[in-house]
């Protein structure tokens, strides 16, 4: 069986960080592992508290993986602090991790910050030349780039940019309000949409964690890089479709009962 390691941050509600990447990881297949980066106090509302790991610790966590059960992928979330950010770069040096999905989380998708200024800054220099992809969302990409990005020649300036920058792959998810939900793939100097659909639905607390972990997965069965994310987004649209399937379906079955119900009434009073 395959494994595949997420270094992040807890989601005491489960929706997102290492709940959500375990839950994505094992739906896919692989064997799941976990070194977590922060404690945090959250919900599908906001990020009340967090209590970041000891540095020397979250190495020991690594040691702990990688000396036993070498991850076949990785992927990287929520990391605040750049004591924190440089013992993860340490470690996947040491150890040569492969298959590095970094997710640079610096705000949660209620808005809460997630990360501090300086910690950016060492994101950049110390994390991402390590990434075989990035995946930043809309305002993310703008920090990283210094850009703003209103439509989809933006995004793929942005997206060549950041890639050049750090020698990597970059997807950039189009789920802010640009481009509908349409994601950009850039690989080496060529770049790809993968097409959604909108679907109006306010529960999208750790969809960017979801995402990750689930290329991460595939990363690690051996796929490549746009089988992985085609892979993925392809069992997203069936589990929309049968969302919406489902809520159409209680919805019919709410209604036959209502009537069901005030049919019998009416015929009781009279």
């Amino acid at each position: 069986m395959k494994t595949a390691l997420t270094i992040a941050g807890s989601d005491s509600c489960g929706g997102a960080g290492i709940q959500a990447d375990i839950k994505t990881m094992m739906a896919n297949g692989v064997y799941a592992m976990s070194a977590i980066t922060a404690l945090t106090a959250q919900n599908t509302t906001g990020v009340t508290s967090i209590l970041n790991a000891d540095s020397k610790f979250l190495g020991e966590e690594l040691d702990a993986v990688f000396t036993d059960i070498y991850p076949d992928a990785v992927k990287i979330g929520m990391v605040s602090e750049s004591d924190l950010i440089r013992i993860i770069a340490s470690k996947l040096r040491q150890y040569n991790a492969k298959n590095i999905v970094v997710d640079p989380v610096m705000v949660a998708t209620s808005g809460a910050k997630l990360i501090s200024d300086d910690a950016i800054d060492t994101l950049k220099q110390e994390l991402f030349s390590l990434a075989d992809v990035l995946t930043p969302n809309i305002p993310e990409a703008e920090v990283l780039t210094g850009r703003t990005i209103s439509n989809a020649k933006e995004m793929i300036d942005a997206a060549k940019m950041i890639s050049e920058t750090y020698n990597c792959a970059v997807l950039c998810k189009g789920g802010h309000t640009i481009n509908d939900a349409n994601d950009l793939l850039y690989v080496n100097n060529t770049y790809r949409w993968f097409y959604g659909k909108r679907i109006q639905n306010p529960n999208t607390h750790g969809t960017g964690c979801t995402l990750s972990s689930a290329i991460a997965s595939n990363l690690a069965k051996g796929f490549d890089l746009e089988t992985s994310l085609a892979h993925y987004l392809q069992c997203l649209t069936l589990e929309k479709e049968a969302v919406l399937w489902i809520t159409a379906l209680q919805s019919i079955i709410f209604t036959q009962r209502r009537l069901t119900s005030n049919y019998g009434k009416e015929n009781f009073s009279v």
